[in-house]
């Protein structure tokens, strides 16, 4: 395994979408929170996706849904303040449809927040619609925040990694554990039910496989370590038959839960695989998606200085 691991990612700015439900209102006031933490600016994201509407939306509504945008990124904006009065917070009336706006101010470097359920300007944003779909096409990281009531802090971010090909983003898990001031777990899913029918048919051959496993995690949190002296690394391999249950029940006893993933056709859309998926709709934390080529431009830029 290569020993060329990543180092020190700088965390972006924080984009968060607000559209007025209450959903929308506990994932900008998180956001708030993770801002702060990153010393970083938050921007508050309002789609009122005029540019769409214009075509059949006579222009009185039109500038009826911009003024209500506006108060709506003001009333945030205030609640934010109100917690966090030196965080800069920048509040922006996008024309575009939530998950181009999302995108468009995040750009390369930043990080998108969401709730799972929206209205208002985020029309049904809920998991399966546009929730969804920011995780899906985004090429940053995008965090899902669900409201559960004044959880108490952990201290631990968990990062679910399988191999070495995890390298490209755990960089991320470890920033964001380094910025929490709090412990990272690599955990790892081996699912036997995986290897049923294949060439690993010999309990023995199951047995290798799990150690290989073992092996290669252990190896993953030495490169951590080593390129995070002060950041405290435990890995862990969990056997199991469902591995988004092991991921759904890990997320009861972290801060953050943080998965690396490819972006997968899917009809004409892109889409997040089984386990991303499902993860999504049943955590109990908040849940960050990096892609999984997210960190290969700023690698080049670091390389071409």
């Amino acid at each position: 395994m290569s020993s060329d691991f990543p180092v020190h990612p700088e965390l972006g700015t924080v984009i968060v979408g607000v559209d007025g439900s209450p959903s929308a209102r506990t994932a900008a006031l998180w956001a708030a929170d993770e801002a702060a933490r990153r010393g970083q600016s938050l921007y508050l994201v309002h789609a009122a996706d005029t540019d769409r509407r214009a075509v059949f939306v006579r222009a009185e509504t039109l500038q009826a849904i911009r003024e209500a945008g506006r108060d709506l990124l003001d009333e945030t904006a205030a609640a934010v303040e109100k917690e966090h009065p030196d965080l800069t917070v920048v509040k922006e009336l996008s024309k575009l449809e939530p998950v181009a706006a999302l995108s468009a101010t995040a750009g390369r470097r930043g990080t998108i927040v969401v709730g799972n359920r929206g209205l208002g300007g985020f029309a049904a944003l809920m998991l399966g619609s546009v929730g969804l779909g920011v995780a899906a096409r985004a090429t940053v990281p995008v965090i899902v925040v669900r409201d559960h009531g004044d959880r108490p802090e952990i201290g631990t971010v968990t990062a679910a990694v399988h191999g070495a090909s995890d390298l490209s983003w755990l960089r991320v898990a470890a920033a964001e554990a380094e910025a929490r001031k709090a412990s990272l777990r690599l955990l790892s899913v081996w699912n036997v039910l995986t290897h049923v029918g294949s060439v690993a048919t010999m309990l023995d051959d199951l047995d290798e496989i799990a150690l290989t496993r073992v092996q290669e995690v252990r190896e993953i949190a030495d490169l951590v370590r080593h390129s995070h002296p002060g950041l405290t690394v435990s890995h862990h391999v969990e056997t199991g038959t469902s591995t988004p249950g092991i991921l759904v029940d890990a997320s009861a006893h972290t801060d953050l839960l943080v998965m690396g993933t490819e972006h997968r056709a899917l009809g004409v859309a892109p889409a997040l695989g089984r386990v991303a998926h499902v993860v999504l709709h049943h955590a109990h934390c908040p849940v960050q998606i990096v892609p999984s080529d997210f960190t290969a431009w700023e690698r080049r830029e670091e390389q071409e200085r």
